[in-house]
């Protein structure tokens, strides 16, 4: 099923021109000033420890089992080499429409690369149409990145820390004008300071479906490159190619992920329902 969605993604790309990938965004560096003030803001942020067993039964990859960690470990392979080749530090997560699982795997892709230690990770939730990372976790309620967005509170007020390298900005309740929000100067000078104090290698988004709102379009000029999570039988090719169309228009698109599918190859360790994985991640280049 796989192949066969990934030969019609092809055909789709064939049929359009080509273009030109967009440049990195000139940003700060990826570090400012004293680390030792870095590993201060990180150390000062709310720890959080989920239930490890809970997650699990949420499709969650618990990082202790290397049979279930592979399939996301290859695709943070993957992700990490494309991005640091063309100088890349914010990615996006997003799908054509609901119900694709790009939350699920937008938090396991942060586990994953959590488990590098010396790599600092964000992940953002710039869904405020339907927050999920939350109930995921397991999250006591109450932090609202949203309103680091909108200039009325600092990240540390709404952050939690997994571990020492993997900070999380989630949201306890919708927000009611979010593409309004994305695209305000107040947003951009966030995610600026948000940079400047953690100087995380990399930042995850974790945005609304992009057939369902303008949100994620708004979204991309924050962004270096995006990825689309499709799922096996519910995602149609044209669904796809018109997100990708969209979202070529404004940024990078890393390429399409085939999830929801079971593909149970022991070579690959892979019998956990997960359509994400070596051979799946489709290069849109």
């Amino acid at each position: 099923m796989a192949e066969r969605l990934r030969d019609a993604i092809a055909k789709a790309r064939a049929a359009r021109t080509g273009r030109t990938a967009f440049e990195p965004a000139a940003r700060a560096p990826a570090y400012q000033g004293s680390d030792s003030l870095t590993a201060d803001a990180w150390q000062a942020l709310t720890p959080i420890a989920p239930n490890l067993g809970r997650l699990r039964g949420k499709r969650i990859v618990s990082p202790d089992s290397s049979a279930e960690s592979a399939p996301i470990d290859l695709m943070r392979t993957k992700i990490v080499q494309q991005m640091r080749a063309n100088g890349w530090r914010r990615l996006a997560i997003t799908s054509p429409s609901a119900g694709c699982g790009k939350s699920t795997v937008a938090l396991n892709l942060a586990l994953s690369l959590a488990r590098q230690e010396e790599r600092r990770t964000l992940l953002i939730e710039a869904d405020f149409r339907k927050p999920s990372l939350l109930k995921l976790l397991d999250a006591p309620r109450g932090p609202q990145v949203s309103d680091v967005f909108a200039g009325e509170a600092e990240f540390a007020d709404h952050a939690l820390r997994l571990g020492a390298n993997l900070a999380i900005g989630a949201n306890s309740k919708p927000v009611a004008t979010p593409a309004e929000l994305i695209q305000s100067r107040r947003a951009t000078e966030a995610l600026e300071r948000i940079e400047a104090i953690y100087a995380p290698d990399l930042m995850i988004f974790d945005t609304a479906p992009v057939l369902v709102s303008d949100d994620t379009l708004s979204l991309a000029a924050h962004v270096d490159c995006v990825l689309i999570i499709a799922a096996t039988e519910e995602t149609t090719i044209r669904e796809i190619d018109i997100c990708e169309r969209e979202l070529a228009e404004r940024t990078n698109v890393m390429g399409v992920v085939v999830n929801k599918f079971r593909f149970a190859a022991p070579e690959y360790g892979y019998a956990y329902g997960y359509g994400y994985g070596y051979g799946v991640v489709s290069d849109a280049n």
